[in-house]
């Protein structure tokens, strides 16, 4: 069975999408399309816009989309058996099995980054990764921490967890996490706390867009990231992607579902091959457990 896998922030880079733009008709209409969706030029950023202007949340999260959508769009025989996307991929892999029209992903994903950008700016927050430790001792130093917000935000793959929180939680948190034995606590170049209490204002802004936008049956089973689990009724598509904005990525868990479910080949569709990475890493942590 066939898994197409959708990413997120962070996959962006120069140049994204050119390529789709030159050589296909239908990605060019769909790019010119975004333009005037969007009000402004995203594919000259994509194109030729710098580092510093595809990271600003507004761009970045519609601009991965789009490469993702439109990539998918293109390709011949797309049939997924199952698609997840990684945060923002979520909503590209929505589009890719039919849930949403292009139009629709498009403007979600941009009220969700205008949105998150606002919650950013309302509480300067961030987030740091932990390499090297065991979930369960992340969560319990996470908890530990009393007086700020600090939580466990991405569960990437096996010793790889992504956490989330105030400024100075994730201070405190990264010298606990060292401290215990993990081999790095990186912050990370990010403007906010994404997936934690802390975008409760995105959340409540987002879910009122999402409620009024209209939901198709899907093609194939997608898999949340607020549960790990698959999902095939709209009206609890709807309840996980609103509650994403302010729960965990479970990235670890869905691809050991869709292993479990029967994936074999694992696609990933959009810029970069972050993904293909984790999952990697996610099926030899299964080798290692089943020897």
């Amino acid at each position: 069975m066939k898994a197409y896998v959708f990413p997120g922030q962070g996959s962006q880079f120069s140049g994204m999408g050119k390529d789709l733009y030159e050589s296909s008709e239908k990605a060019k209409a769909l790019f010119d399309k975004a333009n005037e969706i969007l009000g402004f030029n995203i594919t000259e950023i994509m194109f030729h816009g710098s580092e510093e202007e595809l990271k600003q949340t507004k761009v970045t999260q519609p601009a991965i989309f789009l490469h993702s959508v439109i990539l998918a769009a293109i390709t011949p025989d797309f049939k997924p058996d199952m698609v997840a996307g990684h945060s923002l991929g979520e909503f590209s892999a929505l589009v890719a099995n039919g849930v949403l029209s292009f139009e629709d992903g498009l403007k979600l994903v941009y009220k969700r980054a205008l949105a998150m950008q606002k919650a950013c700016e309302i509480n300067p927050s961030t987030m740091a990764a932990i390499l090297g430790l065991e979930d369960e001792k992340v969560e319990e130093i996470c908890a530990s921490i009393k007086d700020e917000v600090v939580v466990a935000a991405n569960y990437n793959c096996p010793g790889q967890l992504v956490i989330s929180g105030s400024n100075k939680g994730i201070e405190i948190a990264c010298e606990l996490m060292k401290a215990a034995g993990a081999k790095r606590a990186l912050p990370l170049p990010v403007g906010g706390a994404f997936h934690s209490p802390l975008m409760e204002p995105a959340r409540v802004e987002l879910a009122a867009a999402i409620n009024s936008t209209s939901f198709s049956k899907p093609l194939c089973p997608i898999y949340q990231n607020v549960t790990a689990a698959p999902s095939t009724d709209t009206e609890v598509i709807k309840k996980n992607l609103i509650e994403q904005l302010t729960a965990p990525v479970r990235w670890t868990q869905i691809v050991q579902n869709m292993f479990t479910d029967g994936a074999t080949l694992f696609v990933e569709c959009g810029p970069g091959k972050v993904l293909q990475g984790l999952v990697k890493k996610v099926a030899k942590e299964a080798e290692t457990a089943s020897v």
